[in-house]
């Protein structure tokens, strides 16, 4: 992972002379609340999909028919009216995209009809479940945020990527802009900003992915001849995010 080596001065009580003697690397690329790798004692990588439809994630997906005032709008509008986010084509983030051919991505479908932001409603992260053997904690450090346009609203022709985001970007732009809400339908006095939002895990997601030798999907290690893959999916994912909360239970045991 990108980063940089924080110096740490070692205990004078044990050399009155040293300084910088433990080098910290952490990540000051992706993480918008890094974490030393030496406090990592435990860490695997895990892909999900918030989907904005659902009842949980309302306030992000926005309010009206348009959802303008909508997460989705929200970082294309720091993307091409602000230029204040970096995209780019490739989850290695070496395909930088111009705007133009963010624009292309986001706005056209497969058949080249254009769409409307209201149907680009997934918005899928990648992010690191670690424990952080300094504070004794759980922690969640997301790593980059990915566009995806749905296959129905890509002319049926398959989901399409239309630019990943640097996490750090999306956290530190937004708590500046405070325009751009977690919307609380029920108390308007509420409403967060995204950095907030996120901070408080206020959305609801799906494990799409998580770290295993294959590098597969999990809809992809579902057995082909299970009449129903589409909900054996579902139930994997939901078993594996159990799993997570089952190990976070479990440190405490003794």
């Amino acid at each position: 992972m990108l980063g940089t080596d924080v110096m740490g001065q070692g205990a004078t009580s044990v050399s009155p002379t040293v300084f910088g003697d433990r080098q910290f690397k952490v990540d000051t690329v992706f993480s918008a609340r890094p974490i030393r790798e030496d406090d990592k004692m435990y860490q695997v990588a895990v892909w999900r999909r918030i989907d904005l439809r659902e009842k949980y994630n309302l306030p992000l997906y926005g309010s009206g028919d348009t959802k303008n005032n909508g997460i989705i709008s929200q970082i294309y509008k720091a993307i091409v009216d602000d230029n204040a986010l970096e995209v780019f084509g490739d989850e290695d983030f070496k395909q930088p995209l111009s705007i133009a051919d963010f624009q292309e991505n986001y706005w056209l479908a497969a058949n080249g009809d254009s769409i409307f932001s209201k149907n680009l409603y997934y918005l899928d992260f990648r992010e690191d479940f670690i424990f952080d053997k300094h504070h004794s904690q759980v922690r969640f450090d997301i790593k980059y945020l990915e566009l995806v346009m749905p296959s129905p609203t890509n002319s049926n022709a398959g989901q399409k990527t239309i630019a990943y985001i640097r996490y750090k970007d999306f956290y530190n732009h937004f708590k500046d802009h405070p325009e751009a809400k977690w919307l609380n339908f029920q108390n308007t006095a509420k409403n967060l900003t995204y950095d907030q939002a996120f901070d408080l895990r206020l959305f609801r997601s799906v494990i799409r992915k998580y770290t295993n030798s294959d590098d597969a999907l999990v809809a992809d290690m579902v057995r082909a001849d299970n009449p129903n893959p589409q909900l054996q999916a579902f139930l994997d994912a939901l078993e594996y995010e159990y799993s997570l909360l089952e190990f976070e239970s479990g440190l405490w045991e003794w």
